[in-house]
């Protein structure tokens, strides 16, 4: 066994990210996870900064600090900065930071993937802003709503910007909701079965579930809305057979259960470290876990009440309105919970309890508003006022910038080895809380009397300066506030003494580790016997530091953590991680590339961008796989475990999977698209109706299901004389199958610019052509892999990987004819829906 100063030296040299430029090469979660939270609080300045402009704009009557047009864009950003680029970034790096360390790992399972996203994130959300420095910025509105967003009322590039930017960090979004879904199922410490992980991972489990849901229906919606605005597709142009309410499903369907989807990262923080105040475990564990699934099922439920007001039929209006009173139930049985874990403890009101107590006070009011507006008559009386807006920041500051303050100070120690003071910090806490509530609580008063959002002047006879020039004055007390909180924090990473290990005596694994932590996490991973914060970190600590976990040494030079059975929790393989690279860096820029040229209409230059992103994700894959068959390998007190690359339930077939539940629910965001344009939209049927024949339809399933076949085939032959020919099949069966989509296109739908029923078809068509084109990628792929060796019987994970892609694409292209042909048949008969 080796001494733990060497065995530190051994994986400090193949874990640590190198100083200069190489920094830029980082993979490494901890610091991957610090960057997220840094750039997303810079982000929350500028918000803020906006929020101020606002309130000053709006503090007296008839204002004459900002013309309309700049007031609408800064409102527009405001919201899309603090929703998009702040909340959601935040919790992100929270959790990419922690949750390795909470589950006895050392690093997340695709860290690449998880740089890709950081630089993804940094790019998308730089457009925005540099964009509004241009005077360029959207003003629709945060959620952008047409045909206020369409090409005839905002012709230049600034609803673009927004379309684009957002799609952009919207992709960061579904990279790190993969890369938690997977890591938390797979990338655990030995015996951590589902009931023993750490509630926070439960949390950020069903939070990357719900983000794989519901962010594609706002990528379709961008997508949609852009060609439009581009080609002049007609989806929201109801003289064309468009809806302008179909941008609003498809916003909402994603925008309620964003609130949801923030809230819950830091209840679920709150879940972690409220217990170590209270000295005691969480009360309640399994009913928090069954309120958190009941909470994210019932988030895609609720969609509708934001659009009371338009038109909504009243047993959908009845239905929407239960769904939105239910939601009230899973939200209770956590904080009864936190309730409970105090009451039958003896707690310790220390610094990040303040922002607790905070959190209830102020997510409570916002939560009785919430069902206050999801009363029918009440909404209608309040929708679009003041009233509204303050519900959402009560809900949103509430149940989630004041617990992740919390959760800052109480990780700071962590994060930086220094351990806070009191006296600062108590000041920064009330400041924030006092002016919080003289801001909103004076909003809801000027919504009740009838002032809408979105106004920058007002005139004195309303009635409504007194109260706004309250929360003006307010709004300025809690910047000050935010302020102090901020400059407390930098003076404590700078001056503040050296923390102690563990100083809250907190029962979790990251504190089973030094602090400032290494790069590596576990010097050797631990054993779980029992759930995960009811640990004994300080014995663990020097237990694993001198070897007495798994994977006590270093092998090959390869950054190794350990894979385990998804329930039970028992070791199954070991994952073999990336080095650090430039590629996801390199990838990200490329992928930059693309959305610039399509803001500034570059569009067949764009078309050749996207090739270019696909090949920079290859080279990813030249150091990854084995060129021969190695067997199980030893990861300590004589057990064995193969390589991923051996493994039967490998990482990597399983963010394909989750990778094809966003992409099926894109999908089916699309399909609901077009049957809600044939159920609601004016001017249907068309003069003219597509005409797809029989021929090409069937040759386009049939070529499909070959291709699905032949990767199939290849896969049982592996290593035969079959296996490459099949594979060289199935990216033929691609190929036709492309070939007759394209000349679906061209010789069956009449213009698609006349109407919606045509450009509906016509993304479809495209939708199911982009999928043939990767098959054909995957396909060759394969045969690469087994003409260099990494593909055998043993080492069949790269074949596997593709033929979920192959069979996926033959479902969508079975459902996606059926789709075509039987909506063209329904308007063709210009029957009533």
């Amino acid at each position: 066994m080796l001494s733990p100063i060497r065995l530190h030296k051994d994986l400090s040299a193949i874990w640590d990210t190198r100083p200069g430029l190489q920094r830029l090469a980082s993979v490494n979660h901890t610091t991957l996870g610090k960057r997220f939270i840094v750039t997303a609080i810079v982000f929350f300045a500028i918000g803020g900064g906006l929020a101020m402009l606002i309130r000053a704009q709006l503090a007296t009557s008839q204002s004459a600090f900002m013309e309309a047009g700049l007031y609408a864009q800064i409102f527009t950003m405001h919201g899309t900065v603090m929703m998009f680029l702040f909340a959601i970034p935040l919790f992100e790096g929270f959790a990419i930071y922690l949750l390795p360390k909470l589950v006895g790992a050392r690093d997340f399972a695709f860290p690449r993937l998880t740089a890709y996203s950081y630089w993804c994130y940094l790019f998308g959300g730089s457009m925005l802003i540099v964009g509004m420095l241009a005077g360029v910025a959207p003003d629709s509105g945060w959620f952008m709503y047409t045909p206020l967003s369409s090409r005839t009322y905002m012709p230049g590039i600034n609803a673009d910007l927004w379309l684009l930017g957002i799609t952009f960090v919207e992709i960061s979004a579904i990279c790190t909701a993969v890369e938690i879904a997977v890591s938390v199922l797979k990338v655990r410490a030995p015996g951590m079965s589902l009931d023993r992980m750490p509630i926070f991972a439960w949390y950020m489990l069903i939070v990357a579930f719900m983000m794989l849901v519901g962010f594609p229906p706002l990528i379709l919606g961008s997508i949609l809305l852009e060609v439009e605005r581009a080609f002049d597709l007609p989806f929201f142009d109801p003289k064309r057979g468009g809806d302008p309410l179909l941008w609003q499903h498809l916003f909402w369907l994603f925008g309620h259960p964003e609130v949801y989807i923030i809230f819950l990262p830091a209840a679920g923080l709150v879940s972690t470290f409220l217990p170590v105040f209270a000295g005691r475990p969480l009360a309640g564990y399994i009913a928090v876990v069954i309120a958190v699934i009941a909470m994210g099922f019932l988030s895609f439920g609720l969609w509708v009440h934001h659009m009371y007001a338009t038109g909504i039929p009243h047993l959908g209006l009845s239905f929407f309105a239960a769904a939105s009173v239910l939601v009230a139930v899973p939200t209770a049985v956590q904080i009864f919970a936190w309730i409970a874990t105090l009451a039958h403890g003896t707690p310790r009101f220390s610094l990040p309890m303040l922002y607790v107590f905070g959190m209830f006070f102020v997510f409570v009011i916002g939560g009785l508003t919430g069902v206050m507006l999801a009363i029918v008559p009440f909404n209608l009386q309040a929708h679009d006022t003041h009233f509204v807006v303050a519900h959402l920041h009560y809900v949103l500051i509430g149940g989630f910038v004041l617990p992740m303050i919390g959760a800052a100070y109480y990780w700071l120690p962590h994060i930086t080895g220094r351990r806070p003071s009191r006296v600062m910090s108590n000041i920064g806490f009330w400041t924030i809380f006092a002016g919080f509530n003289v801001t909103f609580l004076a909003m809801h008063l000027t919504g009740l009397k009838g002032m809408p959002r979105r106004v920058h002047t007002y005139l004195p006879e309303y009635g409504w300066e007194a109260l706004n020039f309250l929360s003006s004055f307010g709004s300025f007390i809690m910047a000050i506030g935010f302020a102090i909180a901020a400059l407390d924090l930098l003076l404590i990473v700078r001056f503040a003494p050296r923390s102690t290990r563990n100083p809250w005596k907190a029962a979790t694994l990251e504190w089973a580790m030094p602090i400032p932590p290494p790069s590596y996490n576990f010097a050797s991973l631990p054993k779980i016997f029992r759930r995960a914060d009811t640990l004994e970190p300080s014995t663990m600590a020097a237990e694993l530091a001198g070897g007495m976990g798994y994977l006590a040494f270093t092998r090959n030079g390869q950054m190794e953590t350990l894979g385990v059975e998804m329930v039970g929790g028992n070791t199954e393989q070991v994952i073999v991680l990336p080095r650090q690279t430039y590629l996801p860096l390199i990838t990200a820029a490329t992928t930059g590339v693309f959305f610039l040229l399509m803001l500034f209409k570059f569009y067949w230059l764009a078309l050749v961008a996207i090739p270019l992103v696909v090949i920079c994700f290859l080279f990813w894959t030249r150091d990854t796989g084995l060129r021969a068959d190695v067997g199980p390998v030893p990861i300590g007190h004589g057990i064995v475990a193969p390589y991923h690359s051996e493994s039967a339930d490998a990482p990597s077939s399983w963010a394909m999977a989750f990778t094809l539940v966003a992409d099926a629910m894109l999908y089916a965001s699309l399909l609901f698209g077009g049957l809600f344009l044939w159920a609601s939209a004016p001017n249907w049927p068309p003069a003219e109706l597509p005409a797809l024949g029989v021929v090409l339809p069937i040759g386009v399933v049939a070529a499909a299901l070959a291709a699905m076949a032949s990767g199939i085939l290849a896969l049982r032959n592996v290593g035969g004389a079959v296996s490459i020919p099949a594979l060289a099949l199935c990216a033929a069966c691609h190929a036709i199958a492309l070939a007759c989509l394209f000349t679906l296109a061209v010789t069956g739908i009449p213009s698609f610019t006349q109407h919606a029923l045509s450009a509906v078809i016509m993304v479809v068509i495209i939708y199911l052509a982009a999928h043939h084109a990767m098959g054909v990628v995957f396909a060759l792929f394969g045969v690469a892999r087994m003409i260099s060796g990494k593909v055998s019987a043993r080492r069949t994970l790269d074949l596997r990987i593709g033929n979920q892609w192959h069979l996926y694409t033959a479902g969508a292209n079975f459902i996606g004819v059926l789709f075509m042909v039987g909506l063209i048949a329904i308007a063709g008969t210009g029957a009533a829906p």
